[in-house]
């Protein structure tokens, strides 16, 4: 399993909208300067989301993209081959080197496929953000400091 660039922006984007899920649709402007992403590459990014049924969008004032799965079914794993493919077989310098790294990479294969968005999504620390960023009506990001209007996170929502 390759991990790219364009793996890892999108394992991002998919966080940002795990995270901001319940709020409705999020702009394709906003998961692009809150991960510092250029938009050309997020809409490149998101075309190939959209296609794999990842994601889905809304068009017309107030759309943007939701998670088109539940968070709980999207590993990172999926994510990371959907965008950089499986990885084909490395070229191995021994027999002992061939074991080893073929050993190493199924093991992460394995638990990058067990961790899910909404693992990330659902702690303690991210909820509590969110109820406090959501809870003041129009609020600025934390992280870029656009205004959104999106409405405000149902307590327990998750």
């Amino acid at each position: 399993m390759r991990l790219s660039a364009k793996s890892r922006y999108a394992v991002s984007a998919l966080m940002h909208l795990a995270i901001h899920n319940d709020a409705g649709a999020v702009p394709l402007s906003e998961v692009s300067v809150c991960q510092g992403i250029s938009m050309s590459y997020i809409d490149q990014i998101f075309w190939k989301l959209r296609r794999a049924g990842l994601v889905r969008g809304t068009p017309g004032p107030g759309g943007g993209y939701r998670l088109g799965r539940p968070a709980q079914t999207i590993s990172i794993g999926e994510i990371i081959t959907l965008m950089d493919g499986q990885g084909g077989p490395r070229r191995a310098n021994s027999s002992l080197d061939d074991k080893l790294w073929s050993g190493l990479a199924e093991q992460i294969e394995t638990f990058l496929r067990g961790i899910t968005l909404a693992d990330f999504a659902t702690r303690p620390e991210i909820r509590e953000a969110m109820q406090r960023q959501y809870g003041r009506g129009p609020w600025r990001c934390d992280v870029c400091g656009a205004l959104s209007n999106r409405r405000q996170l149902p307590t327990g929502a998750g």
